[in-house]
């Protein structure tokens, strides 16, 4: 007889209710891809995987088309504070909206007010839980994703909640270690939640992430190796202690992409589809993004793409030195995004500094993305830290070969020499080092060609690491 294992995924987005960034992608795909699996994957076990997100002011467009499947209160400084489940199907997945004042109060997904957020999401959080017993279905594991929905875990942990759910497990994926939370010990005593004694830091003892993570039966870093550096005190933020004596409950998991959007054979944004075998018709792409955005077209010029936040984690500030001292070799280089002002006005200098060379654009654009990784010979990914990553990913899906800092989930996903390049150091030098290496093997045709399929065949769909969670979800 099959067994069924009932796992409910939290998230604070999810694709293709709300994206504001990479975690969206993350919850709206992995459940499904979940859900996908055969027996067979899953050792005789059918996964009936949900999702709960909160009803943000931004989906309440939709609310027409959600039912109503459960109302209760919860208790808050001795007032009761009401609260609504909608349902809707994603697929054929169960998906619940979790509406309540602390979540209508704030506009957007993410505030720039701390005690806003610490109020929407330790609502969600305790909502989600009390939610179950209002639904004619109970789960065995609940997955929770980063600061926002990590105090599931500790709820449960403390047996704050129902009794019934003793054995309920918990499971927590950190995508971004550093953002902890806010403090929220004043939120934890209006809801009537006790502080536990915990081996936490001091400082962290009133954290939502690191409470989840001492609380969870496993917790789930976004690629091998930073479970790894999450371990070091360059990349521990403050925990690598803690880490280090909860080791057993750390393991890795890389993230995936879409590999049914992200596909050069059938991608509509692009000018030209092309494929592993028809690599000859990849160069029509670079003609036509060279065109748009008024460079030099000449297939023999390599092309350098980014395609980034602009932020000091993602390095920009080393690729724009980079391209600025590279005056002697012929390149030119199309850069797409948005952040951080600084950075923004860095990457038009350059951009003044070689007219002929460099096209920004200061904005977000799915389009001109899928352009640059169709078009673009090289990627840049000089990344600080980089928990997962997903654009190196996509650029060797369509034979853009990154080039990347060998840190996280770029470290896991690029093999050096034959995927991509990786460069150990965060400075300049080291970069330019290994974008000099790529540009002189991009001068050998065949070896550059061989590179591109390579990188191409490369298998980073949500099926793999869809298997790897159900393993993990079988040992609790």
């Amino acid at each position: 007889m099959t067994k069924t294992l009932k796992v409910l995924f939290l998230a604070a987005e999810a694709t293709p209710f709300v994206k504001i960034g990479g975690l969206a992608d993350v919850a709206g795909a992995l459940p499904r891809a979940l859900r996908a699996l055969s027996e067979e994957d899953t050792g005789g076990v059918k996964l009936d995987v949900r999702l709960a997100i909160p009803l943000h002011m931004v989906i309440r467009t939709e609310a027409a088309t959600l039912r109503p499947v459960a109302s209760f209160s919860l208790m808050r400084s001795g007032s009761e504070l009401n609260a609504q489940v909608f349902e809707t199907n994603s697929g054929d997945m169960p998906v619940y909206f979790i509406a309540g004042e602390p979540i209508t109060n704030s506009a957007s997904v993410y505030s720039s007010n701390s005690a806003l957020d610490g109020e929407k999401y330790t609502f969600f959080s305790l909502a989600a839980l009390e939610m179950i017993k209002h639904l004619d279905w109970e789960p065995d594991i609940i997955h929770a994703n980063d600061w926002h929905t990590s105090l599931v875990s500790y709820a449960l942990q403390i047996k704050h909640w129902d009794a019934e759910m003793q054995d309920t497990k918990s499971l927590l994926t950190v995508h971004n270690l550093p953002f902890l939370g806010p403090d929220i010990m004043g939120r934890l005593a209006s809801y009537g939640l006790p502080l536990s004694a915990t081996d936490l830091p001091k400082w962290a003892h009133a954290k939502p992430l690191p409470l989840g993570l001492w609380a969870s039966k496993k917790n789930v870093a976004v690629s091998p190796t930073y479970a790894d550096e999450m371990l070091t005190k360059e990349f521990g933020a403050g925990l690598e202690d803690f880490f280090a004596s909860h080791k057993n409950s750390l393991t890795g998991i890389i993230n995936g992409i879409d590999s049914e959007s992200y596909d050069p054979e059938k991608d509509s944004a692009i000018s030209t589809n092309y494929s592993a075998e028809t690599l000859e018709e990849r160069s029509w792409n670079k003609a036509a993004l060279q065109k748009s955005t008024n460079l030099d077209i000449d297939s023999s010029i390599p092309l350098f793409g980014i395609v980034s936040r602009m932020t000091g984690q993602k390095g920009i500030d080393l690729a724009l030195s980079a391209l600025s001292r590279l005056r002697q070799e012929s390149w030119q280089a199309v850069i797409l995004g948005t952040g951080d002002s600084v950075i923004e006005k860095q990457a038009k200098r350059l951009e003044k500094l070689f007219p002929d060379r460099v096209k920004v654009e200061i904005r977000y654009d799915d389009k001109l993305a899928r352009k640059i990784y169709a078009g673009s010979d090289m990627f840049l990914m000089p990344s600080l830290y980089e928990p997962c990553g997903l654009s190196q990913m996509v650029a060797m899906r369509y034979g853009c070969i990154p080039i990347a800092r060998a840190t996280g989930g770029l470290k896991d996903t690029i093999k050096n020499g034959e995927t991509g390049f990786l460069f150990e150091n965060a400075n300049t030098k080291s970069l330019l080092k290994a974008m000099r290496e790529a540009l002189q093997v991009y001068k050998n045709n065949n070896h550059w060609k061989s590179m591109q399929r390579n990188a191409m065949a490369e298998d980073f769909s949500w099926g793999n690491s869809a298997k790897q969670y159900a393993a993990l979800y079988k040992s609790l």
